[in-house]
C-alpha cells in the first residue's frame, strides 16, 4: 500500500503530477489532490500502472474521498514560449491555485519543480509509486488529459489522437508528415523525428 502522508500527518499535504509532458500535441495537463491524513486506499497506484477503466474507476473515487482536487492546464502555445519543463510545472501550479482547501505542504513526483509561494515542498522521483496523493494527482491528470485528446480527435481524426493521445507514435508522424500541423501541434518540438522533447532549461 502506498504511504498516506510524506510530511506529518498533521499537515494539510497536496500531492501533484503532470500528464502529456512528452507529447507532441495538446496542452499538458497537471492535477493537485489533498486526502484526508489517515486516508488509505490499497487500489491507489501510478496512473501508468493501471488499465483506462481501472484509472476512470479510480477517478471517480478520489473525486469522492479527496478533501479537495483540482486540475490545471498549460496550452501548446504557451509550452512553445516558455518549454515543456516550465509548462509541466505552472501546470502543476494552476492546480494548487484551483484547490478549495490550501494545502500547508506540497509534494511532487518526479525531481523539478518551482516554489509555489513561501509553502515547503519535496520533489520525489517515483512519487506515483509511493505516495496515495501523487498517485491520484497522476490519474486524475492522465484521464482529464485522455478526455481533452479523445475530443481533440473528432476534430482531427488522421492524427489517431483517441489512440496515441498525441505521443509520438508512427502513425502520428506520418499524420503530420502527410497533413501537416495542427494549432494543438507544439513546434517547439521535434514533430517528424528524435524524442519530441527539445529545451528542458528553467526560464525565470
Amino acid at each position: 500500500m502506498l504511504s498516506s502522508h510524506y510530511y506529518n500527518d498533521y499537515a494539510i499535504e497536496a500531492g501533484c503530477d503532470e500528464a502529456g509532458r512528452g507529447c507532441l500535441a495538446g496542452s499538458v495537463f497537471a492535477a493537485a489532490v489533498i486526502f484526508p491524513a489517515d486516508y488509505h486506499n490499497a487500489d491507489l497506484n501510478d496512473s501508468k500502472q493501471l488499465s483506462a477503466r481501472r484509472r476512470y474507476a479510480l477517478r471517480e473515487i478520489i473525486e469522492r474521498d479527496a478533501t479537495a482536487w483540482a486540475v490545471g492546464i498549460v496550452t501548446p502555445e504557451e509550452i512553445d514560449h516558455i518549454n515543456i519543463l516550465n509548462a509541466s510545472i505552472l501546470a502543476m501550479h494552476r492546480a494548487l491555485d484551483k484547490l478549495a482547501v490550501r494545502p500547508q505542504a506540497v509534494i511532487v513526483d518526479g525531481n523539478r519543480f518551482k516554489p509555489y509561494g513561501t509553502l515547503p515542498y519535496t520533489t520525489i522521483v517515483k512519487g506515483d509509486g509511493k505516495y496515495l496523493s501523487i498517485a491520484a494527482a497522476s490519474i486524475l491528470a492522465k484521464t482529464f488529459r485522455d478526455d481533452y485528446m479523445d475530443e481533440l480527435d473528432q476534430k482531427y481524426p488522421q492524427y489517431d489522437w483517441k489512440s496515441n493521445k498525441g505521443y509520438p507514435t508512427r502513425k502520428h508522424r506520418e499524420a503530420i508528415s502527410r497533413y501537416g500541423t495542427t494549432p494543438y501541434h507544439r513546434m517547439s518540438f521535434n514533430l517528424l523525428g528524435g524524442t519530441g522533447e527539445l529545451n528542458l532549461d528553467f526560464k525565470e
